[in-house]
């Protein structure tokens, strides 16, 4: 997994960025192939109508679809640990339904019956 983590008009301290590292590579890491691409960009809404301003947004670039999800809470902590749990359910997901899209090509016969013999035809017909 090669994980980016970007500041969207903000500085990110060290801390951050180690928590979101530590984080993200213990959930997904096992689950994600080597050259999978994660981007995980943070940043803070400056409404201040908005109860949980902190935000973070996180893209899995796989093979099929690039899974993404979005969350914000009052800390960039806690939008990272809520982010980390959605993209694990969606990356599960994912990965079961390749498995069981594997599980029934295997299992289906991909070649074309072989023809029967014109001899065998005709001694069902005659016989």
């Amino acid at each position: 997994m090669r994980l980016q983590i970007k500041g969207r008009h903000v500085e990110l301290s060290e801390s951050v960025k180690e928590y979101a590292e530590t984080k993200l590579s213990r959930k997904l890491d096992k689950q994600l192939a080597e050259p999978t691409q994660v981007e995980l960009e943070l940043w803070e809404e400056h409404n201040p109508s908005i109860a949980e301003p902190h935000v973070a947004e996180g893209t899995i670039w796989t093979k099929g679809p690039t899974l993404r999800a979005r969350e914000s809470a009052t800390t960039y902590e806690a939008a990272i640990d809520q982010l980390v749990d959605k993209l694990d359910r969606q990356v599960k997901r994912y990965k079961e339904k390749r498995r069981r899209h594997d599980v029934a090509l295997r299992g289906t016969d991909m070649a074309e019956p072989e023809p029967t013999p014109v001899e065998e035809i005709e001694r069902e017909l005659l016989g």
